[in-house]
C-alpha cells in the first residue's frame, strides 16, 4: 500500500507571505540604514569637485575621469548610483551633466553647499559617526573619543581642515543672513556687537540693512583677518570694527544690541551660561540680545534639529539643540529675560531677550 502524502497545515511558525505594506516597510528600511553609503558618495563626489566640472556641459566618463584623476570605471559606478537620487544626469554614451540638485555642489555659486558636504567626509568626522555607541552609551564625543582632541583643537592642528569648516560655515552664513535680517528691524540699533561671528557675513549683512549703524565683530584671531578683507570689499570698512578676543573671557561693552548665532549649541549648559552672562554683563539696561539657534521640536514632530542634535553629541564636547524652555531657563540663570521668539525663513529662530 502506497504511502499517504501528508500536506502540513499552516502553524503559527510557518512564515506568511510578506504583504505589500511590510515589502515596503523593509525597503524603506534598508534604504534608511544604507543612507551613510550614499552621504560619502556625495562626500566623494563634492571633493572630486564634479559638479564643477560639469558646470557648463556634459562631459563623458572618460573626460570626467581624466580631468578629476578617477579611474574611470569606479568614476562611472558612482555616478550611476548617485544618479538614482537624481544627483547627476546619465546621457547617452556613459555621459553626465549636472541636474538642480547637484548644482548645489558647485563651488562658484552664492550659498555652495560644497564645503558643508566636504566638512561631512573629514576624516575623524566621518569616523566619529562610527562610533556613535560610545557617544550614546557614555553621553561623551565620539570624536574626542578617536582623536583626543575636540574639533576646534583638531581644525587648529590641521589648516586643510580648518580651510573645510570655515568655508562650510560662510557658505551656511551666506544663506542665513538674509532671512535673519528680514526677520528683524536692526535700524533703531546704533552699535551691533557679533559675538563669535566668524569672517563676518551676517554681520555686513546687517550693516547693508542699516546704513546708520556701526559694528563690532568679536571673534578669536583666526577668523580676524578674513573678516576685515570681507568687511573691506563690501565698502563696511568704517563702519565695522575687528575684536580679537575670547568671549568666554569678556564681551565687547556698551552696545546697543548683541547677537550671537551658532554659539551657544555648540557647547554644555555651563559654558552656555557663560556666553550668556557675559553678554548680560556688557549690555546697558536697554540693550538688547538675540540668539539665533534652531530649536529643538516637539516629540514625533520631523524636523533637521533632531539631526544636527545628535551631530553635537557625536562630534562636540557638550554641544546640544534645545527646547525654548531650556533656551529660556538658561536665559534666566545668565540674568537675562525672553522677551520674543520670532521665527526666519531659515531653520534659525530669533530668541531676543533683556537683563532682568
Amino acid at each position: 500500500m502506497p504511502h499517504a502524502i501528508v500536506v502540513p497545515t499552516p502553524s503559527a511558525n510557518t512564515a506568511a507571505t510578506p504583504n505589500k505594506d511590510s515589502v515596503q516597510v523593509q525597503k524603506t528600511m534598508r534604504r534608511l540604514v544604507t543612507g551613510a553609503w550614499l552621504s560619502q558618495a556625495i562626500v566623494v563626489a563634492a571633493e572630486l569637485g564634479l559638479a564643477d566640472l560639469l558646470a557648463d556641459e556634459e562631459r563623458s566618463i572618460d573626460e570626467l575621469a581624466s580631468a578629476c584623476g578617477a579611474q574611470a570605471d569606479a568614476l562611472y559606478r558612482l555616478l550611476q548610483a548617485l544618479g538614482c537620487v537624481d544627483l547627476f544626469h546619465e546621457t547617452e554614451g556613459r555621459g553626465f551633466c549636472n541636474t538642480p540638485l547637484s548644482e548645489t555642489l558647485r563651488s562658484d555659486i552664492p550659498g555652495s553647499l560644497r564645503s558643508l558636504v566636504r566638512q561631512m567626509g573629514i576624516d575623524p568626522i566621518w569616523r566619529a559617526w562610527g562610533h556613535m555607541l560610545y557617544s550614546v552609551q557614555t553621553g561623551q564625543s565620539a570624536f574626542h573619543h578617536i582623536t583626543g582632541q575636540t574639533l576646534f583643537g583638531y581644525i587648529g592642528d590641521h589648516p586643510e581642515a580648518a580651510e573645510i569648516v570655515d568655508s562650510a560655515m560662510l557658505s551656511l552664513s551666506e544663506q542665513e543672513a538674509p532671512a535673519l535680517v528680514r526677520a528683524y528691524d536692526f535700524s533703531a540699533s546704533r552699535l551691533i556687537v557679533d559675538v563669535g561671528g566668524g569672517r563676518g557675513q551676517l554681520l555686513a549683512e546687517i550693516l547693508a540693512a542699516a546704513p546708520s549703524a556701526r559694528g563690532i565683530l568679536q571673534e578669536l584671531p583666526h577668523a580676524a583677518e578674513s573678516a576685515r578683507h570681507l568687511f573691506a570689499a563690501r565698502g563696511l570698512a568704517a563702519r565695522a570694527e575687528v575684536v580679537t578676543s575670547d568671549a568666554l573671557e569678556t564681551v565687547v561693552p556698551g552696545a546697543d544690541l548683541y547677537i550671537m548665532k551658532h554659539i551657544v549649541h555648540d557647547w554644555d549648559d555651563a559654558h552656555a551660561q557663560r556666553f550668556l552672562s557675559n553678554c548680560a554683563a556688557a549690555m546697558r539696561p536697554d540693550s538688547k540680545l538675540l540668539l539665533a539657534e534652531m530649536i529643538l521640536a516637539p516629540p514625533n514632530e520631523p524636523h533637521f534639529s533632531k539631526l544636527l542634535d545628535l551631530h553635537m553629541l557625536v562630534n562636540y564636547p557638550g554641544g546640544r539643540e534645545r527646547t525654548l524652555d531650556d533656551f529660556h531657563r538658561l536665559h534666566r540663570s545668565a540674568g537675562l529675560r525672553p522677551t520674543r521668539v520670532l521665527p526666519t525663513e531659515s531653520l534659525l529662530s530669533l530668541i531676543e531677550s533683556v537683563r532682568r
